[in-house]
C-alpha cells in the first residue's frame, strides 16, 4: 500500500519501507493544494519585485546582492551547479531514497516555494526507481545537506548521475529510459530541493531503526551470556526496575528474562550466586539507557521527518516570507551523537561479559578460553582481542560531531552543525557493533554446549540459529570467517527474528 505523504505521520517505520523496500508514495491531494498555493503567493511577490532571499537575492555571504530580472532566471541552475561540491563514494541507493522522501513531506506542508512539478519529480524517481548519484562527503549540516542534495537536484534539470535499474547512468538517460519528464528549475525552485538536513535526517532515521533492532539481539546476546555463566536472576525482576521508573530497563529486564523464561535457572535447583558482577546484574540498566536514548533521538528525527526544514518560509495565510535557519541539524545531529555514545556503551558491557566467558577466574566452571584443549589450542582468546580493537574504534568514533563547528561562507554561515559526520560515523559504530555481539554471541553458544541443563526458550533458539551458521569450536581453527558469518548473522537479524518467532516480541 502506498505511503501518502502529507507534511505529517511519516515515521522512521515507513521510511524504511519507502527506502529499503521500494514502497510507492504518493502526494496527498490537500498537500498538493497547499503547495500550489504557495507557489502562487511566490509568484505575486516577485512580479511585485519584493526582495527574497535566495530568489532574487545570492545566498550565503551574497544575500545582500539583489538579482536582475534576467539574473533570476539562470540564478538557480548555477546554485545547483556551485554546491554540488562533494566528494567521496556514493551515498547507498536506500538513504537517498529516504532524504527524497524527507523533502517530498517537507514541501507537503506548503510553505517552501517550488512549485508542484519539482514535488512531483522526486515522487516519480522514487516509483520509478530512479536514484541520484550522492557523494557521501560534503554536506556540513547547515544550510542542510546543500552538497549531496544539490547532486539529487542536478537531476531536475536533466544533468548529474542516477543509478537505474543496476546501471549507473547519466543523469537525463536515467529520467529518459523511466520516462520521467525534465521539469527544469524556475525561481525558487533549485534552493527549495536542497535547503534542509534531509540526508542526515535520512541516514539518521535509517540506523535509529537499526539501532533498536541491534538492542534487541544484545539482549539475547545477553541472555545467552548469563545462562551460560548461570547468573542470579533477580536483577531482572520487572518490580526491580519499576520502582526506579526508567522504561528503558524495564523493557530490557522483561526482554532477557522471556529469553530466559524456561530455564531450569529459574527453578533453583543451580547454585548461583548472591550477586553477581556488574556486567551481569546492571545489564538491564545499561541496555535500558541506550533504549532511552534511541527513544528520544527517534522522537526529535520524526519530528525533523514531518517538519518545515527550509529557508525562507513563505506562510500563504499571512502573504509572508521569513528567513530563518530551520536547516540546521543541530536538533538531530545532537540526539544522534548520543545514539552511537549509546551503542557503544552496551558493546563495551558486551566485551566485558565476553571476558567473564573466557576467563577462568570468572567463568564458573567453564573451561579456559571455551577449549577443552587448553595449551595446545587457544580456543576464543583471540577473539576477545578483535572485539577490543572494535571497541577502540567505536570510542574515537563517539567524539561528538555537533561540537565540531568550523565557521564557512566568509563567517556568514559562522555555526554549522556537522550532522553528516555523526550520520556517517553512527554507521561505521553500528557496524562494528554488529562484530562485537557477534563475538559474544558464537562465544555464548560454545559456552552453552558445556552446559548440562535445560536452557530458556528463547536462548534454546538463539543457539540453534547460531549453529546454522558457525559450528562448534572443537579444535582451533583460523576464526575470521566464523567472525565474520556472525558479524552478517546480527546484521540479518536472523537471530532475532527467530526468537521473537518463538517468545513474542521484545519490543
Amino acid at each position: 500500500m502506498p505511503v501518502i505523504l502529507n507534511g505529517s505521520g511519516l515515521t522512521v517505520e515507513k521510511l524504511v519501507q519507502i527506502a529499503r523496500h521500494n514502497e510507492k508514495v504518493e502526494l496527498a491531494p490537500e498537500a498538493l493544494e497547499r503547495i500550489k498555493q504557495c507557489r502562487a503567493m511566490l509568484e505575486d511577490k516577485i512580479k511585485a519585485r519584493e526582495i527574497m532571499y535566495g530568489v532574487n537575492t545570492g545566498i550565503g555571504e551574497f544575500s545582500e546582492m539583489v538579482l536582475n530580472d534576467e539574473q533570476v532566471k539562470d540564478f538557480q541552475k548555477y546554485l545547483i551547479y556551485n554546491h554540488a561540491a562533494g566528494i567521496g563514494d556514493p551515498v547507498p541507493i536506500e538513504q537517498v531514497r529516504a532524504a527524497m522522501a524527507g523533502r517530498i513531506n517537507v514541501h507537503a506542508h506548503g510553505n517552501s516555494g517550488c512549485r508542484p512539478e519539482i514535488t512531483q519529480t522526486f515522487i516519480d524517481m522514487l516509483n520509478k526507481g530512479v536514484t541520484p548519484v550522492v557523494c557521501q562527503k560534503g554536506s556540513v549540516g547547515a544550510c542542510g545537506d546543500l552538497a549531496p542534495m544539490s547532486q539529487i537536484a542536478l537531476l531536475l534539470m536533466g544533468e548529474g548521475e542516477a543509478f537505474y535499474k543496476g546501471q549507473r547512468l547519466p543523469g537525463k538517460k536515467a529520467m529518459d529510459q523511466a520516462g520521467i519528464p525534465i521539469p527544469g528549475l524556475q525561481a525558487r525552485d533549485g534552493l527549495a530541493a536542497i535547503n534542509g538536513s534531509n540526508l542526515l535526517t535520512a541516514m539518521s532515521a535509517l540506523t535509529l531503526y537499526d539501532f533498536n533492532r541491534w538492542l534487541k539481539q544484545a539482549e539475547i546476546a545477553c541472555a545467552m551470556s548469563l545462562e551460560s555463566l548461570m547468573a542470579n536472576l533477580k536483577p531482572y525482576d520487572i518490580r526491580l526496575h519499576q520502582v526506579r521508573g526508567f522504561k528503558g530497563a524495564q523493557r530490557s529486564a522483561k526482554a532477557i528474562l522471556a529469553c530466559i523464561q524456561g530455564s531450569d535457572l529459574q527453578t533453583g535447583k543451580i547454585k548461583t550466586k548472591v550477586q553477581d558482577a556488574y556486567s551481569m546484574r546492571s545489564s538491564p540498566q545499561v541496555i535500558g539507557a541506550a533504549h532511552d536514548a534511541i527513544a528520544y533521538a527517534k522522537s526529535q528525527v520524526e519530528i525533523e521527518l514531518n517538519g518545515v526544514g527550509d529557508n525562507p518560509i513563505f506562510l500563504p495565510e499571512f502573504k509572508l516570507t521569513l528567513t530563518g535557519a530551520n536547516f540546521q541539524g543541530s536538533p538531530v545531529c545532537l540526539p544522534m551523537d548520543m545514539a552511537g555514545a549509546a551503542i557503544t556503551m552496551v558493546c563495551v558491557i558486551s566485551e566485558r561479559r565476553l571476558n567473564r566467558l573466557t576467563n577462568p577466574a570468572l567463568s564458573v566452571g567453564l573451561p579456559e578460553f571455551l577449549t577443552k584443549g587448553a595449551g595446545m589450542f587457544s580456543g576464543m582468546m583471540l577473539s576477545q582481542y578483535t572485539a577490543d580493537m572494535l571497541i577502540v574504534e567505536q570510542r574515537i568514533l563517539c567524539m561528538p560531531a555537533s561540537i565540531q563547528s568550523i565557521p564557512a561562507a566568509a563567517d556568514q554561515e559562522d555555526f554549522v552543525s556537522m550532522g553528516m559526520n555523526t550520520a556517517l560515523k553512527n554507521n561505521q559504530i553500528l557496524d562494528n557493533a554488529y562484530g562485537i555481539l557477534g563475538i559474544e554471541m558464537m562465544a555464548a553458544a560454545q559456552a552453552l554446549d558445556f552446559r548440562e541443563f535445560g536452557f530458556g526458550q528463547g536462548v534454546s533458539k538463539a543457539r540453534e540459529v547460531i549453529r546454522k551458521h558457525v559450528l562448534h569450536l572443537d579444535e582451533d581453527r583460523p576464526l575470521y570467517s566464523d567472525h565474520n558469518i556472525m558479524k552478517d548473522l546480527v546484521k540479518s537479524a536472523e537471530i532475532l527474528e527467530e526468537v521473537e518467532k518463538a517468545i513474542g516480541s521484545l519490543e
